[in-house]
Protein backbone atom coordinates (compact mmCIF):
# COMPACT_ATOMS: atom_id res chain seq x y z
CA UNK A 1 0.00 0.00 0.00
CA UNK A 2 1.47 3.53 -0.98
CA UNK A 3 1.42 5.75 1.94
CA UNK A 4 -0.09 8.85 1.87
CA UNK A 5 1.79 11.99 1.31
CA UNK A 6 0.53 15.71 2.48
CA UNK A 7 1.21 16.91 -0.99
CA UNK A 8 -2.47 17.34 -1.35
CA UNK A 9 -2.97 19.20 1.81
CA UNK A 10 -3.17 23.47 1.22
CA UNK A 11 -0.15 25.08 1.24
CA UNK A 12 -0.43 26.54 5.09
CA UNK A 13 0.29 25.83 8.67
CA UNK A 14 -0.24 22.30 10.05
CA UNK A 15 -3.54 21.46 11.61
CA UNK A 16 -3.37 21.39 15.44
CA UNK A 17 -7.08 19.85 16.21
CA UNK A 18 -9.80 18.57 14.52
CA UNK A 19 -11.54 21.94 14.23
CA UNK A 20 -8.76 22.77 12.11
CA UNK A 21 -9.66 20.62 9.23
CA UNK A 22 -13.53 22.17 9.39
CA UNK A 23 -12.32 25.34 8.57
CA UNK A 24 -10.22 24.17 5.32
CA UNK A 25 -13.14 22.15 4.27
CA UNK A 26 -15.82 25.06 4.51
CA UNK A 27 -13.53 27.20 2.06
CA UNK A 28 -13.38 24.75 -0.75
CA UNK A 29 -16.83 23.11 -0.26
CA UNK A 30 -19.99 24.29 -2.49
CA UNK A 31 -22.54 25.39 0.00
CA UNK A 32 -24.91 23.44 0.09
CA UNK A 33 -22.22 20.44 0.24
CA UNK A 34 -21.17 21.94 3.34
CA UNK A 35 -24.85 22.27 4.89
CA UNK A 36 -25.54 18.32 3.63
CA UNK A 37 -22.86 17.07 5.75
CA UNK A 38 -22.76 19.73 9.14
CA UNK A 39 -26.70 20.06 8.94
CA UNK A 40 -28.79 18.24 11.22
CA UNK A 41 -32.74 17.78 11.40
CA UNK A 42 -35.20 20.26 12.47
CA UNK A 43 -33.81 23.24 14.58
CA UNK A 44 -30.63 21.16 15.40
CA UNK A 45 -31.04 21.19 18.63
CA UNK A 46 -30.08 17.70 19.01
CA UNK A 47 -26.67 18.65 17.00
CA UNK A 48 -26.17 21.46 19.58
CA UNK A 49 -26.74 19.08 22.34
CA UNK A 50 -24.35 16.56 21.37
CA UNK A 51 -21.74 18.86 21.36
CA UNK A 52 -22.68 20.33 24.77
CA UNK A 53 -22.73 16.89 26.35
CA UNK A 54 -19.90 16.19 25.91
CA UNK A 55 -18.51 19.23 27.25
CA UNK A 56 -20.18 19.21 30.61
CA UNK A 57 -18.09 16.06 30.97
CA UNK A 58 -15.66 16.20 33.58
CA UNK A 59 -13.26 13.26 33.97
CA UNK A 60 -11.26 13.45 36.90
CA UNK A 61 -7.87 12.28 36.66
CA UNK A 62 -5.45 9.91 38.97
CA UNK A 63 -2.27 11.02 40.15
CA UNK A 64 1.43 9.73 40.18
CA UNK A 65 0.24 7.03 37.99
CA UNK A 66 3.48 6.12 36.41
CA UNK A 67 2.26 7.13 32.67
CA UNK A 68 4.13 8.66 30.35
CA UNK A 69 3.29 6.97 26.95
CA UNK A 70 -0.16 5.35 26.92
CA UNK A 71 -0.33 2.07 25.06
CA UNK A 72 -3.72 2.90 22.34
CA UNK A 73 -4.62 -0.42 21.56
CA UNK A 74 -8.03 -1.63 22.23
CA UNK A 75 -9.99 -4.73 20.93
CA UNK A 76 -13.38 -3.56 19.35
CA UNK A 77 -15.71 -7.41 18.34
CA UNK A 78 -12.61 -9.19 19.61
CA UNK A 79 -10.24 -7.71 17.27
CA UNK A 80 -7.07 -5.84 18.01
CA UNK A 81 -7.16 -2.27 16.54
CA UNK A 82 -4.67 0.65 17.40
CA UNK A 83 -7.05 2.83 19.42
CA UNK A 84 -10.67 2.79 20.41
CA UNK A 85 -11.50 4.19 17.27
CA UNK A 86 -13.86 3.70 14.01
CA UNK A 87 -14.60 5.60 11.25
CA UNK A 88 -18.30 6.31 10.93
CA UNK A 89 -20.28 5.07 8.10
CA UNK A 90 -21.24 8.28 6.10
CA UNK A 91 -23.37 8.52 2.45
CA UNK A 92 -21.64 9.58 -0.38
CA UNK A 93 -18.02 10.66 0.15
CA UNK A 94 -17.01 10.93 -3.25
CA UNK A 95 -19.04 14.28 -2.57
CA UNK A 96 -16.15 15.87 -0.31
CA UNK A 97 -13.01 14.85 -2.45
CA UNK A 98 -12.37 12.71 -6.12
CA UNK A 99 -10.81 10.11 -3.22
CA UNK A 100 -13.99 9.35 -1.48
CA UNK A 101 -14.24 5.99 0.31
CA UNK A 102 -11.16 4.63 -0.81
CA UNK A 103 -9.27 7.53 0.46
CA UNK A 104 -10.80 7.66 4.02
CA UNK A 105 -10.87 3.52 4.03
CA UNK A 106 -7.06 3.75 2.98
CA UNK A 107 -6.10 6.07 5.60
CA UNK A 108 -8.16 4.27 8.46
CA UNK A 109 -6.13 0.82 7.16
CA UNK A 110 -2.74 3.01 8.03
CA UNK A 111 -4.06 3.86 11.18
CA UNK A 112 -4.82 0.42 12.26
CA UNK A 113 -8.59 1.60 12.39
CA UNK A 114 -11.94 -0.23 11.79
CA UNK A 115 -13.83 1.88 8.74
CA UNK A 116 -17.30 1.26 8.25
CA UNK A 117 -18.84 1.63 4.93
CA UNK A 118 -22.46 2.87 4.41
CA UNK A 119 -25.03 1.41 1.66
CA UNK A 120 -24.94 4.34 0.44
CA UNK A 121 -21.23 4.79 -0.37
CA UNK A 122 -20.04 6.41 -3.60
CA UNK A 123 -18.07 3.49 -4.16
CA UNK A 124 -18.55 -0.22 -4.66
CA UNK A 125 -17.53 -2.31 -1.22
CA UNK A 126 -15.94 -4.25 -3.78
CA UNK A 127 -12.91 -1.15 -4.65
CA UNK A 128 -13.18 -0.10 -0.38
CA UNK A 129 -12.38 -3.25 0.28
CA UNK A 130 -9.33 -3.78 -1.64
CA UNK A 131 -7.55 -1.21 -0.26
CA UNK A 132 -6.57 -3.39 2.72
CA UNK A 133 -8.24 -1.65 5.59
CA UNK A 134 -10.43 -3.60 7.96
CA UNK A 135 -13.81 -2.91 6.91
CA UNK A 136 -17.04 -3.34 8.69
CA UNK A 137 -20.25 -2.92 6.54
CA UNK A 138 -23.07 -1.04 7.57
CA UNK A 139 -26.69 -1.93 5.97
CA UNK A 140 -29.84 0.03 5.81
CA UNK A 141 -32.42 -2.60 5.77
CA UNK A 142 -34.01 -1.83 2.30
CA UNK A 143 -37.64 -2.56 1.05
CA UNK A 144 -36.69 -5.21 -0.92
CA UNK A 145 -35.14 -8.11 1.15
CA UNK A 146 -33.52 -9.62 -2.10
CA UNK A 147 -31.49 -6.77 -2.10
CA UNK A 148 -30.89 -7.21 1.24
CA UNK A 149 -29.47 -10.77 0.68
CA UNK A 150 -27.42 -9.67 -2.33
CA UNK A 151 -25.76 -6.67 -0.05
CA UNK A 152 -24.84 -9.30 2.91
CA UNK A 153 -23.61 -11.96 -0.36
CA UNK A 154 -21.26 -9.07 -1.48
CA UNK A 155 -20.03 -8.19 1.86
CA UNK A 156 -18.77 -12.05 2.78
CA UNK A 157 -17.04 -11.84 -0.70
CA UNK A 158 -15.53 -8.51 -0.10
CA UNK A 159 -13.77 -9.97 3.49
CA UNK A 160 -15.67 -7.64 5.56
CA UNK A 161 -15.26 -8.12 9.43
CA UNK A 162 -18.22 -7.01 10.58
CA UNK A 163 -22.25 -6.20 9.91
CA UNK A 164 -23.43 -2.63 11.16
CA UNK A 165 -27.59 -2.44 11.12
CA UNK A 166 -28.37 1.12 11.37
CA UNK A 167 -31.71 1.16 12.96
CA UNK A 168 -32.84 4.67 13.37
CA UNK A 169 -33.51 5.56 9.87
CA UNK A 170 -37.28 4.29 9.44
CA UNK A 171 -37.33 7.84 7.36
CA UNK A 172 -35.04 10.31 6.87
CA UNK A 173 -35.55 13.20 9.40
CA UNK A 174 -36.17 16.71 7.66
CA UNK A 175 -33.35 18.83 7.22
CA UNK A 176 -33.83 21.87 6.77
CA UNK A 177 -30.64 23.34 5.05
CA UNK A 178 -31.24 20.95 2.27
CA UNK A 179 -34.88 21.70 1.75
CA UNK A 180 -33.87 25.53 1.57
CA UNK A 181 -30.97 24.88 -0.75
CA UNK A 182 -33.16 22.04 -3.00
CA UNK A 183 -29.88 19.88 -2.24
CA UNK A 184 -29.60 17.07 -5.17
CA UNK A 185 -26.55 14.77 -5.60
CA UNK A 186 -24.33 15.50 -8.70
CA UNK A 187 -24.87 12.74 -11.57
CA UNK A 188 -21.73 11.51 -10.84
CA UNK A 189 -21.94 10.49 -7.14
CA UNK A 190 -24.47 7.73 -6.85
CA UNK A 191 -25.12 5.16 -4.37
CA UNK A 192 -23.37 2.56 -6.45
CA UNK A 193 -23.92 -0.30 -3.71
CA UNK A 194 -28.27 0.09 -5.16
CA UNK A 195 -28.32 -1.91 -7.31
CA UNK A 196 -29.95 -0.12 -10.70
CA UNK A 197 -29.77 3.39 -10.22
CA UNK A 198 -31.96 2.90 -6.86
CA UNK A 199 -31.20 6.17 -5.95
CA UNK A 200 -32.18 8.10 -9.77
CA UNK A 201 -34.26 10.27 -7.60
CA UNK A 202 -31.86 11.83 -5.41
CA UNK A 203 -30.63 13.74 -8.59
CA UNK A 204 -33.38 15.08 -9.55
CA UNK A 205 -34.09 18.62 -6.91
CA UNK A 206 -37.00 21.04 -7.14
CA UNK A 207 -37.44 24.61 -5.12
CA UNK A 208 -37.72 23.92 -1.35
CA UNK A 209 -37.19 19.76 -1.82
CA UNK A 210 -34.19 18.26 -1.20
CA UNK A 211 -33.82 14.94 -3.02
CA UNK A 212 -31.73 13.13 -1.20
CA UNK A 213 -34.88 11.80 1.05
CA UNK A 214 -36.97 10.89 -2.53
CA UNK A 215 -34.19 8.56 -3.48
CA UNK A 216 -34.26 6.33 -0.26
CA UNK A 217 -35.17 2.56 -0.68
CA UNK A 218 -35.19 2.33 3.10
CA UNK A 219 -37.59 -0.21 4.87
CA UNK A 220 -39.33 1.73 7.67
CA UNK A 221 -41.04 -1.49 9.32
CA UNK A 222 -38.43 -2.93 10.22
CA UNK A 223 -38.67 -4.62 13.66
CA UNK A 224 -36.23 -6.93 16.08
CA UNK A 225 -37.66 -10.36 14.32
CA UNK A 226 -36.26 -9.37 11.41
CA UNK A 227 -32.94 -8.21 13.32
CA UNK A 228 -33.26 -12.04 14.26
CA UNK A 229 -33.27 -13.20 11.12
CA UNK A 230 -30.86 -11.45 9.88
CA UNK A 231 -28.68 -12.79 13.15
CA UNK A 232 -29.19 -16.31 11.86
CA UNK A 233 -27.68 -15.79 8.53
CA UNK A 234 -25.05 -13.94 9.38
CA UNK A 235 -21.77 -15.38 10.36
CA UNK A 236 -20.00 -12.09 11.14
CA UNK A 237 -20.38 -10.22 14.66
CA UNK A 238 -23.76 -7.61 13.96
CA UNK A 239 -23.24 -4.39 15.22
CA UNK A 240 -26.74 -2.25 16.36
CA UNK A 241 -26.88 1.11 15.22
CA UNK A 242 -28.59 4.27 16.42
CA UNK A 243 -29.72 3.07 19.71
CA UNK A 244 -30.45 5.43 22.58
CA UNK A 245 -33.20 3.74 24.84
CA UNK A 246 -31.50 0.82 27.14
CA UNK A 247 -34.75 -0.96 26.59
CA UNK A 248 -33.79 -1.39 22.93
CA UNK A 249 -29.67 -2.23 23.66
CA UNK A 250 -31.28 -5.11 25.91
CA UNK A 251 -33.16 -5.77 22.97
CA UNK A 252 -30.25 -6.39 20.63
CA UNK A 253 -28.87 -8.07 23.11
CA UNK A 254 -31.58 -10.33 22.70
CA UNK A 255 -31.88 -11.40 19.12
CA UNK A 256 -27.67 -11.66 19.58
CA UNK A 257 -26.09 -8.41 18.56
CA UNK A 258 -22.23 -8.21 19.47
CA UNK A 259 -22.09 -4.68 20.09
CA UNK A 260 -24.71 -1.29 20.10
CA UNK A 261 -23.84 1.98 19.19
CA UNK A 262 -25.38 4.55 21.39
CA UNK A 263 -26.15 7.03 18.64
CA UNK A 264 -28.45 9.37 17.44
CA UNK A 265 -27.01 9.67 14.42
CA UNK A 266 -25.32 13.01 14.30
CA UNK A 267 -28.38 15.02 14.98
CA UNK A 268 -29.97 14.33 11.85
CA UNK A 269 -32.71 12.06 12.65
CA UNK A 270 -35.08 13.13 15.23
CA UNK A 271 -34.58 16.75 16.64
CA UNK A 272 -35.28 16.41 19.95
CA UNK A 273 -33.58 13.28 20.57
CA UNK A 274 -31.17 13.47 23.69
CA UNK A 275 -27.39 13.48 23.24
CA UNK A 276 -25.80 10.35 22.84
CA UNK A 277 -23.40 11.08 25.98
CA UNK A 278 -26.49 11.31 28.06
CA UNK A 279 -27.36 8.01 27.34
CA UNK A 280 -24.28 6.34 26.90
CA UNK A 281 -23.95 5.37 31.16
CA UNK A 282 -27.77 4.01 30.76
CA UNK A 283 -26.95 1.76 27.84
CA UNK A 284 -23.74 0.25 29.48
CA UNK A 285 -25.20 -0.14 32.61
CA UNK A 286 -28.50 -2.18 30.51
CA UNK A 287 -26.62 -4.68 28.80
CA UNK A 288 -23.09 -5.12 31.31
CA UNK A 289 -20.79 -7.40 30.23
CA UNK A 290 -22.93 -9.11 27.08
CA UNK A 291 -22.03 -6.96 24.40
CA UNK A 292 -19.85 -3.95 23.74
CA UNK A 293 -21.23 -0.20 23.71
CA UNK A 294 -19.66 2.25 21.20
CA UNK A 295 -20.45 5.80 21.06
CA UNK A 296 -21.13 7.57 18.49
CA UNK A 297 -22.44 11.73 17.42
CA UNK A 298 -20.46 14.87 18.84
CA UNK A 299 -16.76 12.93 19.20
CA UNK A 300 -14.12 15.67 18.15
CA UNK A 301 -11.56 14.93 19.31
CA UNK A 302 -9.35 12.78 22.02
CA UNK A 303 -10.43 14.24 25.11
CA UNK A 304 -14.21 13.35 23.77
CA UNK A 305 -12.31 9.67 23.32
CA UNK A 306 -11.30 9.75 26.81
CA UNK A 307 -14.76 11.00 28.16
CA UNK A 308 -16.76 7.90 26.57
CA UNK A 309 -13.97 5.44 27.83
CA UNK A 310 -14.77 6.95 31.23
CA UNK A 311 -18.47 6.46 30.72
CA UNK A 312 -18.17 2.97 30.02
CA UNK A 313 -17.89 2.56 26.42
CA UNK A 314 -15.67 0.40 24.23
CA UNK A 315 -14.71 3.00 21.70
CA UNK A 316 -16.19 5.87 19.40
CA UNK A 317 -17.27 6.32 16.47
CA UNK A 318 -15.79 9.62 14.49
CA UNK A 319 -17.54 11.00 11.47
CA UNK A 320 -17.99 14.52 10.31
CA UNK A 321 -14.40 15.78 11.42
CA UNK A 322 -13.49 12.82 9.05
CA UNK A 323 -15.05 13.76 6.29
CA UNK A 324 -13.84 17.96 6.83
CA UNK A 325 -10.38 16.15 6.68
CA UNK A 326 -11.36 14.09 3.70
CA UNK A 327 -12.31 17.33 1.72
CA UNK A 328 -9.54 19.78 2.58
CA UNK A 329 -6.70 16.68 1.87
CA UNK A 330 -8.11 14.02 0.46
CA UNK A 331 -6.41 10.28 1.41
CA UNK A 332 -3.02 12.58 3.38
CA UNK A 333 -5.59 14.83 4.70
CA UNK A 334 -7.85 12.02 6.41
CA UNK A 335 -4.52 10.51 7.28
CA UNK A 336 -3.24 13.65 9.10
CA UNK A 337 -6.72 13.82 10.99
CA UNK A 338 -6.35 10.37 12.35
CA UNK A 339 -2.67 10.55 13.49
CA UNK A 340 -3.69 14.24 15.06
CA UNK A 341 -6.61 12.19 16.65
CA UNK A 342 -4.03 9.02 18.32
CA UNK A 343 -1.67 11.95 19.77
CA UNK A 344 -4.97 13.66 21.33
CA UNK A 345 -5.81 10.47 22.65
CA UNK A 346 -2.16 9.98 23.80
CA UNK A 347 -1.85 13.00 25.53
CA UNK A 348 -5.45 12.70 27.33
CA UNK A 349 -4.82 8.82 28.87
CA UNK A 350 -1.68 10.05 30.14
CA UNK A 351 -2.50 13.19 31.81
CA UNK A 352 -5.49 11.31 33.21
CA UNK A 353 -3.07 9.11 34.79
CA UNK A 354 -4.12 6.03 32.11
CA UNK A 355 -1.73 3.62 30.88
CA UNK A 356 -4.52 2.28 28.47
CA UNK A 357 -8.25 2.60 27.44
CA UNK A 358 -9.29 0.26 29.76
CA UNK A 359 -7.93 2.45 32.55
CA UNK A 360 -10.30 4.95 31.95
CA UNK A 361 -12.95 3.11 32.20
CA UNK A 362 -12.02 2.99 36.34
CA UNK A 363 -12.00 7.20 36.17
CA UNK A 364 -14.78 9.03 38.13
CA UNK A 365 -16.90 10.89 35.81
CA UNK A 366 -18.88 14.45 36.71
CA UNK A 367 -21.67 16.45 35.10
CA UNK A 368 -20.60 20.33 34.77
CA UNK A 369 -23.54 22.43 34.72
Amino acid sequence: MVEPTVTDLPAQAPPVCLADFAERARAVLPPDVWDYVAGGSGAEVTLAANRAALDRVAVVPRALRGVETPDLGARLLGRPYAMPVAVAPMAYQRLLHADGECGLAAAAGAAGVPYLASTLGSTPIEEVAATGAEIWFQLYWLREKALVMDLLARIREAGCHALVVTVDVPVLGRRFRDLRNAFRLPSEVTAVNLPNGRDDLAHSGAPGVSAVPAGATFAPALGWDDLAWLRERVDLPLVVKGVLDPRDAQEAVRVGADAVVVSNHGGRQLDGAPASVRMLPEVVNAVGDRCQVLLDSGIRGGTDVLRALALGAAGVLVGRPLLWALAAGGRAGAASALDLLAGELRDALALAGCPDPAAARALRTLRVD
